[in-house]
């Protein structure tokens, strides 16, 4: 790797392509003899005469480097020519240099057979592939154990090198040890098997390479793939074990470029061969097989010499900051209804899914040619074979994997095609992986015909619809080709990433794994987790729909307009060709349509207040629907990445199921309104019977408001009350308490203290200091002029705030906010400035005001969106302070680098805002603390976005929908 000077200096060449050098790799080595040349009239080891030998060294170094990279960058050379120029570069100047060392530095006109040493490539370099930052590795081999002066000449050599700015890898070995070593260790036996001779003693090099090949390799090739492929699912496994992650590993990661290198090492041990071209000449890879391996390598490559060149340093995870450049630079440009960046991205994502199709296309072979047993899945079983037709399929059990009989099966009944994976699914067996191979081969006939068939139709909906999980079988039938084109709107979405902090997979992806989740809550496996959806899914009338709406859910995803919408309309034609009748259609379409509702309702509205339940109601119509919705958006949910689901968001959906269930059955709120309201009441007092003064019950029951007894349960009632006589008792104007749940992944937070404008921004400016992420909040003024306020809220990681010690830091901010010891705005301000700048910022988020007389009874309901950032919040609820609007509730959701803050206000007169013009000055100070301005705003990108990430369209026509009546009342 080189310096920082050096990268530097090679970073900001900026030559235009007619400008770009060539590479010259012999003239440059001609121009390094005669300068090293200059050197050898005296004792060059002298410091000065050194220092003028590394200045050499440098000089050819970076020209070279700079000329290789320019030419890169202009389009001279692809990305595989690149970084072979640069390991040219590396050979020449080290083989220059050991010339040098052992004619000038340390010569010997007649060395002795120990002195003898041969300078060798191994690794990455041995393979002659150099990335900008990467490694060289070397291994000096010796005949014997080393000398002094084959000491002095590793030394030197390795000094000059590093002092190049070069990240050099070394061993010093003697060739017996370097073949029991490299027998002990895998790592030294796959580097060693790409070793290259350099310099030195050649016939050393040659004998060392043939006692490898025939001392190591020979008859060891079964337990060298079976290591190499345990090693890959190892690594798979830290990785995330999938190719679709929001900032894949490049080199690391699943369908990267160490499993391209898994290929070439196994293909190398194997057949002997130096290029993957090779293995077309063995019959182990077709022409288009080789191609495919090219076209990938060299994809991943260009990928990586960027990323190396952007951050000057051998970083191989493709970030989300450094994704839009990376795309840019690769020519990828926005097109309707997606970024370049997202395009750029879908393209890894397909090239990842090669990488695999050509893995087990290597497998195969291997398998029918070598005839080795393994461990692994993908290769043969060990012990007795085990065959078996199944007559009138086409197909056959083959060491207990599906096979078929003829190589014409899939020509002669294109329906085969989709048989196999729901044959596969119901046998409980693996596909073999020629037959795989074949599947890929004859994707050309799933053309409309057999799109229309309804015998086709029938076993793909088997397979989604079966009783035992069918996630595994999608996610190859998806891998191989044949999801995406027996469903072409679903191909749309195949490798399709939403560039956002937020969705971790891609959504084919996520579509998929939201059909597993989905399955597993069908059979009790996540009822733990989702008791309610586990209880209901047992009621519905139709598993069809279930499963078609949560295949259908996306499937419009990266379309120009509103993804719901679209997708309604296709599942208005999709659903008949499956085979659903009218019913079970019009039920798919209105739940793609309004799969966001459910959750925009519970995780943006005051489930307290009847008339956003009503308004839900009225939305849903049916109790099926409801249960429906219900699954859909747990499934959804779920599947948006490992850390989104939280039991917070499942306390949320559950009570918005089961309020929404009462209007729907025919129990309105209003007449048990009054009822719940005594019931809270009632059970409070039967706790604190017995253990408090009667005289301080009735004191305390006479403070809430009926609006405070329904918006709490008994529990939270008894810890606002206990909170309260704290205070009391204390004789304190304040008090402070927390309960972290670690169950529902949440810490609840409630401030007792004189009621006051701003107290609801200063606690929540403490909050963002101490680093607690507010998820709800509940604003309560006592009858006495006291504010009894509660916040949940949840660590950085989306857990419990737990920590003692920063619970303690957490109580003490928030007292000096009470007390009015905090200069908020100014620490925030200096958090801001020690905080590093977060990826958020690269994130285009449009910022939004929407204000709603509608949505609630009571109240003026402001929504909020925009981009996430330290001290948001505190500035939102300034801006309100300074309106004096009194903040009832507010509900605060974070998505990634976008937030949602719903607040429920009323004036100093405890009214709805109806004044107009008011109205607009208000939102134009909301958007300006949101930190956009409105021209800004106007001209942001407006792509609809999902259920987490605040589209408006659904709540807009709830409104619409409750006007007239409002009006009318």
């Amino acid at each position: 790797m080189m310096s920082a000077t050096t990268r530097s200096a090679l970073g900001t060449t900026a030559l235009a392509p007619d400008a770009v050098a060539e590479f010259a790799p012999d003239v440059w080595r001609q121009a390094l003899r005669q300068r090293l040349a200059g050197f050898r009239n005296g004792p060059s080891s002298r410091p000065k005469d050194r220092s003028a030998v590394l200045d050499a060294l440098k000089h050819t170094l970076q020209d070279s480097y700079t000329t290789v990279q320019s030419g890169f960058r202009a389009g001279r050379h692809q990305a595989r020519c690149a970084i072979r120029q640069r390991a040219q570069v590396v050979d020449l100047v080290i083989e220059e240099l050991y010339a040098f060392i052992t004619t000038t530095v340390y010569p010997s006109n007649t060395p002795t057979r120990g002195e003898q040493i041969a300078v060798i490539a191994t690794g990455g370099y041995g393979r002659g592939e150099l990335a900008p930052c990467s490694d060289i590795d070397l291994m000096f081999l010796l005949p014997h154990k080393i000398g002094p002066r084959t000491k002095q000449i590793c030394e030197y050599m390795l000094y000059l090198l590093w002092d190049m700015g070069l990240t050099v890898g070394h061993a010093t070995r003697h060739t017996d040890e370097a073949l029991r070593l490299s027998r002990e260790d895998l790592t030294i036996q796959t580097a060693l098997l790409e070793s290259r001779h350099l310099i030195g003693n050649r016939p050393l090099t040659e004998t060392f390479q043939r006692r490898f090949e025939n001392e190591v390799m020979a008859n060891n090739e079964c337990a060298f793939i079976e290591a190499k492929l345990a090693e890959r699912d190892r690594r798979h496994a830290r990785m995330g074990d999938t190719r679709y992650v929001l900032e894949p590993n490049i080199k690391e990661g699943k369908g990267g470029l160490r499993d391209l290198q898994t290929l070439f090492w196994i293909a190398r041990y194997i057949y002997r061969v130096s290029t993957m071209t090779d293995l077309v000449k063995r019959d182990v890879f077709t022409r288009a097989d080789a191609r495919l391996f090219n076209k990938a390598a060299n994809f991943i490559w260009t990928v990586r010499c960027h990323l190396h060149e952007r951050a000057e340093r051998a970083d191989d995870r493709l970030t989300l900051d450094m994704q839009p450049e990376i795309g840019r630079r690769m020519g990828y440009t926005d097109h309707a209804g997606a970024l370049g960046v997202e395009r750029f991205m879908k393209h890894h994502f397909l090239i990842a899914r090669d990488v695999g199709d050509l893995t087990r296309i290597l497998c195969a072979v291997l398998e029918d040619q070598q005839k080795k047993n393994s461990r692994q899945s993908n290769l043969p079983r060990p012990g007795v074979r085990l065959s078996r037709s199944l007559p009138d399929t086409g197909f056959t059990i083959e060491n207990g994997r599906l096979s078929v009989r003829e190589s014409t099966a899939f020509t002669d009944q294109p329906v085969r095609l989709i048989n196999l994976f729901r044959l596969a699914h119901e046998l409980r067996s693996d596909i073999h992986p020629q037959t795989l191979r074949l599947v890929k081969q004859n994707l050309g006939r799933i053309t409309p015909a057999l799109q229309n068939s309804p015998v086709a139709n029938e076993a793909f909906l088997k397979l989604l619809c079966a009783r035992r999980n069918p996630e595994r079988m999608l996610t190859a039938m998806n891998e191989a080709g044949v999801f995406g084109r027996f469903v072409p709107d679903f191909g749309r979405i195949v490798a399709q990433m939403q560039f956002d902090m937020y969705h971790v997979y891609t959504v084919d992806e996520h579509t998929i794994r939201a059909l597993g989740i989905l399955s597993r809550i069908e059979n009790g496996e996540l009822s733990d987790d989702h008791p309610v959806s586990a209880r209901v899914i047992r009621e519905i009338q139709s598993r069809r729909v279930l499963y078609v709406a949560v295949l259908l859910h996306d499937i419009a995803k990266g379309r120009k307009g509103d993804h719901s919408k679209i997708g309604a309309e296709i599942a208005l034609n999709l659903c008949p060709r499956f085979g659903l009748n009218a019913w079970e259609t019009e039920t798919v379409s209105w739940l793609v349509r309004y799969h966001l509702l459910m959750s925009m309702t519970a995780f943006k509205r005051d489930l307290d207040d009847p008339r956003a339940i009503r308004a839900f109601a009225e939305q849903v119509q049916s109790p099926e629907r409801l249960r429906l919705l219900l699954i859909l958006t747990v499934a959804d949910i779920r599947a948006v990445g490992p850390k989104v689901w939280n039991a917070w968001k499942a306390r949320l959906l559950r009570d918005l199921y089961y309020q929404a269930q009462e209007v729907l059955t025919g129990e309105a709120l209003e007449d048990t309104r009054s009822y719940r309201t005594q019931q809270a009441r009632g059970g409070l007092a039967e706790r604190l019977s017995g253990i408090w003064p009667e005289a301080d019950i009735e004191r305390y029951m006479g403070l809430g408001r009926d609006a405070y007894w329904l918006a709490f349960d008994t529990e939270t009632h008894v810890r606002h009350a206990e909170t309260v006589r704290d205070a009391w008792r204390a004789g304190k104007p304040y008090r402070i308490a927390t309960k972290a749940d670690t169950e529902r992944d949440i810490t609840e937070l409630i401030v007792y203290a004189p009621g006051h404008p701003g107290l609801f921004a200063s606690i929540a400016g403490a909050m963002a200091l101490g680093g607690a992420s507010v998820m709800d909040a509940r604003i309560v003024t006592q009858n006495d002029g006291m504010a009894l306020d509660t916040f949940w809220f949840q660590s950085g990681e989306g857990r419990a705030f737990d920590d003692p010690g920063r619970l303690q830091r957490l109580h003490q901010r928030i007292g000096k906010a009470v007390r009015g010891e905090l200069r908020t705005e100014r620490e925030i301000a200096r958090a801001q400035q020690r905080t590093r700048r977060s990826k958020a910022t690269m994130f285009v988020v449009p910022s939004r005001v929407l204000i709603d007389n509608v949505a609630s009874t009571d109240s003026t309901v402001i929504e909020v969106n925009c981009r996430n950032r330290l001290g948001l919040l505190f500035d939102l609820t300034s801006v309100l302070t300074r309106n004096r609007l009194q903040i009832s509730s507010a509900h605060i959701s974070t998505f990634g680098e976008r937030v949602v803050d719903v607040f429920y206000v009323r004036d100093s007169s405890g009214l709805k805002i109806d004044d107009e013009r008011r109205l607009d000055v208000l939102r134009t100070a909301l958007l300006a603390a949101a930190g956009e301005n409105l021209e800004g705003t106007a001209a942001q990108d407006t792509r609809s976005s999902d259920h987490e990430t605040g589209r408006h369209t659904a709540a807009a026509e709830m409104s619409v929908a409750r006007e007239p009546a409002t009006r009318t009342g």
